[in-house]
């Protein structure tokens, strides 16, 4: 598996049911990476889970407590609930795998296709893999989408903001030391047109560069892509490999439930693994996790696609669309 979140969370729930677990990581870790940064409510269960969530507070995320979704010039708010954090994905990955190896995992670079072996010496249990390897994703050119994310210090507020325009989505969130983060998705097409200069695609936007006028860029823009949304649901027959994370699927960051599902689906990964439980059976647990969510995000794009967001969207309000693409059953 990679050190990401997903492999992380299932290395540190598999060694507390087993004695070995060995990550492969292709790249140095930690690292900067195109990510909301946004972390749901519901993160703070699954830290819990892997006894991290105080050390999580102690790096001081920003408390996220409003939504704010414009779709084109009009825009609509609400309060979230239960809240939500923000913290850079570098502070995130480190403190999970910081974690993992701190539990005992040991780790090697390589550039391969899975996997984390988790064994248990002298005992008659066979070697198991956690593939947990970020997407992987193939479309062709000219209809692909890419990623984008660079921070920004300024004055910042308590609020995820969301702006859906001309197929395209931008949210824009405050992460840890008083940082905003800012991260999108948009259609190569449409990237291309301005050469993929991010900053001169975001001053095009109105009500984005209204909103970015006070703030100023601090780090250099990262991009990835192609991205594929929605489920994939992995399985290698005749192995026993349990995918997490992006291995799973892709959902669409505005459910903010990226990180939560990486973590989530890789602790259910690790335990399963240790437990050498079925990969279906995995699968069918991670399927009734983030079932709902996955839906309703396809239908969300399939509007946004159509270029009906600007019309369709207001009807929206922020707390529903946020309620709406909660797991279910990822403590399990």
């Amino acid at each position: 598996m990679g050190g990401g979140p997903a492999g992380s969370a299932a290395a540190i729930a598999a060694l507390s049911e087993t004695n070995s677990v060995h990550i492969v990581e292709k790249s140095s870790f930690p690292r900067h990476k195109v990510c909301g940064e946004f972390l749901s409510p519901e993160i703070a269960t699954q830290l819990d889970l892997l006894g991290l969530w105080e050390e999580f507070l102690r790096l001081r995320p920003a408390h996220i407590r409003r939504a704010i979704l414009h779709f084109g010039f009009r825009a609509s708010e609400s309060q979230l609930p239960e809240g939500g954090f923000g913290l850079s994905r570098y502070e995130f990955d480190r403190l999970l795998f910081q974690k993992a190896i701190a539990a005992g995992a040991t780790t090697s670079r390589q550039r391969v296709e899975a996997l984390s072996l988790i064994v248990e010496p002298g005992s008659d249990k066979r070697n198991c893999g956690v593939l947990a390897i970020g997407r992987k994703s193939i479309a062709a050119r000219g209809r692909r989408s890419f990623g984008f994310k660079s921070h920004f210090e300024g004055p910042v507020n308590d609020a995820v903001e969301l702006f859906f325009f001309r197929g395209c989505y931008v949210g824009v969130s405050a992460i840890e030391n008083g940082i905003t983060n800012v991260c999108g998705i948009a259609p190569e097409e449409t990237l291309r047109a301005c050469e993929f200069h991010i900053d001169d695609f975001l001053a095009g936007w109105p009500p984005l560069a209204n909103r970015l006028g006070p703030l100023s860029r601090i780090s250099r823009w990262l991009t990835v892509g192609p991205l594929v949304l929605g489920s994939q649901w992995q399985q290698l027959a005749g192995r026993d490999i349990y995918p997490a994370g992006d291995a799973l699927g892709f959902i669409d960051p505005f459910t903010g439930l990226g990180l939560v599902t990486a973590v989530g689906t890789g602790r259910l990964a690790g335990l399963a693994a240790s437990r050498q439980s079925s990969v279906e059976q995995h699968l069918s647990n991670c399927r009734r996790a983030v079932h709902k969510p996955f839906c309703l995000a396809a239908v969300f794009r399939t509007i946004l696609k159509a270029g009906l967001a600007q019309s369709l969207g207001p009807l929206i309000p922020p707390g529903w669309l946020f309620q709406m693409t909660r797991p279910s059953a990822l403590a399990s």
